[in-house]
């Protein structure tokens, strides 16, 4: 019985570890084909001028990303402006204020929030957000950053309200304790040490939430304009990266310079992804350190 234990266990653990070694592989694969394909632009294209060109028409062989850029930046901006204090005041609610019942009921309406396909509010933006934005507004079409990153905020918030709640439940009862002890209110104790303690798990799930808008394609490409210009404001058109390679790549000829013009774009794209999942990752680890886990 013992030896069958053993096993079982050496199975699983021989499972788990090739699975692992092939996920890393296959991203390993991914970066590699996405790299040659890059390489194979900037030798064809300064790449002084993709980075800092102000200017993407493909007709006319000018790959710019800068304007690609700055319409990320716009959406991403009002994406996490509406999405961090509406995460964190409902993180709060939920984890300090709540009864167990409401606790629960508003668990399974942001639980189904993050289950929304983006097509879904791709449409949502497009049919019901954008006429209300273009109104109010007084523009001549709704389809800018502001009505994307207003669409993209639903989907960070259940990831920033997961992580976060996790974080300040996974603190110590004596750090309430103390502080009401002390002669602070309920308020107090949230702002003044709960939050501080939780810190490094609710910044990691910002930056996850960060991930989930910067990678978003679908909604971004029905609801910003798919405008490539330097917007000066959110409420401009703008195409972002994700956007102008969902737009394009079907229509590319297979080997040309635009063709390898999107994978750089994919580059940038994944050097970001590494990078914002490298953070978060290390916030997870230093808030588990932290609560002793």
């Amino acid at each position: 019985m013992l030896n069958l234990r053993k096993f079982k266990d050496s199975t699983m653990t021989g499972v788990n570890s090739f699975i692992g070694i092939f996920n890393i592989l296959i991203v390993l694969l991914i970066f590699v084909f996405i790299l040659i394909n890059s390489l194979a632009f900037f030798k064809e294209y300064p790449i002084s001028n993709f980075f800092f060109g102000t200017s993407w028409i493909s007709l006319s062989g000018k790959y710019g990303l800068l304007p690609l850029l700055v319409g990320s930046f716009w959406v991403t901006a009002v994406a996490l402006g509406i999405s961090i204090p509406i995460g964190i005041i409902t993180t709060i609610y939920l984890s300090e204020f709540a009864s167990q019942k409401t606790r629960k009921t508003l668990k399974i309406i942001i639980e189904t929030m993050s289950a929304l396909p983006s097509v879904v509010l791709g449409y949502l933006g497009l049919y019901v957000l954008s006429g209300f934005i273009k109104d109010t507004f007084g523009l001549t079409s709704g389809l800018n950053a502001l009505t994307g990153g207003v669409m993209l905020s639903f989907m960070a918030i259940p990831t920033i309200v997961s992580l976060s709640d996790d974080a300040l439940k996974a603190l110590d009862n004596s750090y309430r304790e103390a502080s009401l002890a002390l002669g602070a209110n309920k308020l107090e104790t949230v702002f003044k040490v709960l939050l501080p303690a939780a810190f490094p798990g609710i910044f990691a799930g910002i930056m996850l939430g960060f991930g989930r808008i910067i990678g978003e394609t679908m909604a971004v490409l029905m609801i910003t304009g798919n405008a490539p210009i330097m917007a000066s404001s959110p409420l401009s058109p703008v195409r972002t990266l994700t956007a102008t390679i969902a737009a394009e790549m079907g229509e590319v000829v297979q080997g040309s310079q635009h063709y390898h013009a999107l994978f750089a774009i994919g580059l940038v794209l994944f050097a970001i992804s590494f990078l914002t999942n490298s953070i978060a990752d290390k916030y997870i680890r230093k808030s588990r350190k932290l609560m002793g886990k």
